[in-house]
């Protein structure tokens, strides 16, 4: 039997960058979705994620995973509930977490869903803290970081989905937390209400001495999101034996081809191997996917019990996300960025 016309709207990747994105990268289309097939379920997207590594996305550069496609839908993680089911895995109602991308309804075969944790504040929380990012801060910091009690971490983005995370987690294993961030009302937010010992503004003039004087036993673990003149001040900062964990560099994700300037990298081989420091990269579904129970288990009463804060910045609309977008990468978001496509 035919099913319900649905109609879906989603957000296509129209070209491909030149530098930032712009409106124009993107293109808002409508189509009907097909009937189900046996083992297939219908999603409707409640809440759409929006994070830098998408702009990694749009570019055919070469990198870990596969670039979106010109004309095809952009990719995305959501939490979306299930309208209809052919599957037995699911049924109607139930809230799940998937790669579902930049529209209001997708269809799955179920295979690489994920159930929302009970008892979330809210369900957004799932591709927040409870989602990639937190997994992210947690699984970075835990494996690569290592923290000791007493040692100094800093964190940059601190206001955001990861940085937040990182931050509150290093205070509650014991260690002096310093954060970056850009405005002084987010290092208010961070120092007040995140528990930060300190917080400086990369748009300070003096940055890289203000950074120096709040690290003053030097700097053990750096969670590096960002790079660019962050990276820069803090390398000479480095303790030795320091642990790099590597999720991103905002600061670099729209430059086209060689940065000019100084050329640092022997000044980095050269820290790393006089310092014997650890700089590891990683993608964390990629080297975390199998231990997400773990974290789960882990995050969700810290989050519950209040003992890690998180903000979120959440935007009205599908047809918002490629503005919203391109405000995240220039950093004018306050807390994790999600769109809000449809009530639950």
């Amino acid at each position: 039997m035919t099913q319900e016309l649905i109609l879906n709207q989603r957000i296509v990747l129209a070209s491909r960058p030149n530098g930032a994105p712009t409106p124009e990268n993107f293109r808002l289309e409508r189509e009907a979705l097909p009937d189900l097939e046996d083992g297939q379920v219908q999603l409707r997207t409640l809440y759409l994620s929006l994070d830098p590594y998408m702009r990694g996305r749009m570019s055919d550069a070469p990198s870990y995973a596969d670039p979106v496609e010109i004309d095809a839908v952009m990719e995305g993680g959501a939490v979306s509930v299930v309208e209809q089911s052919r599957n037995p895995n699911y049924k109607p109602g139930d809230l799940v977490v998937g790669q579902t991308g930049w529209q209001t309804h997708s269809i799955s075969d179920g295979a690489l869903l994920q159930a929302v944790p009970k008892g979330l504040p809210s369900e957004s929380m799932a591709v927040g803290v409870l989602g990639m990012p937190g997994m992210t801060a947690y699984m970075g910091l835990m494996d690569i970081g290592k923290p000791k009690a007493g040692e100094t971490l800093v964190v940059a983005a601190a206001s955001g989905a990861v940085g937040s995370v990182v931050g509150q987690v290093a205070k509650l294993q014991g260690l002096r937390v310093v954060g970056v961030a850009g405005g002084a009302d987010k290092c208010r937010y961070v120092v007040d209400e995140l528990g930060f010992d300190a917080c400086i503004d990369h748009k300070s003039e003096n940055f890289a001495e203000e950074l120096k004087q709040a690290c003053g036993d030097g700097i053990d673990i750096y969670f590096e999101l960002v790079g660019g003149k962050v990276f820069d001040a803090v390398l000479p900062l480095l303790n030795p034996r320091a642990r790099i964990p590597l999720c991103g560099v905002i600061a670099q994700y729209n430059a086209q081809g060689v940065a000019e300037g100084e050329n640092k990298l022997p000044l980095l081989m050269r820290t790393l191997l006089t310092k014997r420091a650890l700089m590891q990269g990683f993608i964390v579904y990629e080297a975390y996917g199998h231990r997400r129970d773990e974290f789960i288990t882990a995050m969700l009463p810290l989050v519950t019990d209040g003992k890690v804060k998180f903000r979120e910045d959440v935007v009205d609309g599908l047809e918002q996300a490629p503005e919203a977008f391109i405000g995240l990468l220039e950093g004018r978001n306050f807390g994790k960025l999600v769109i809000k496509v449809s009530n639950a």
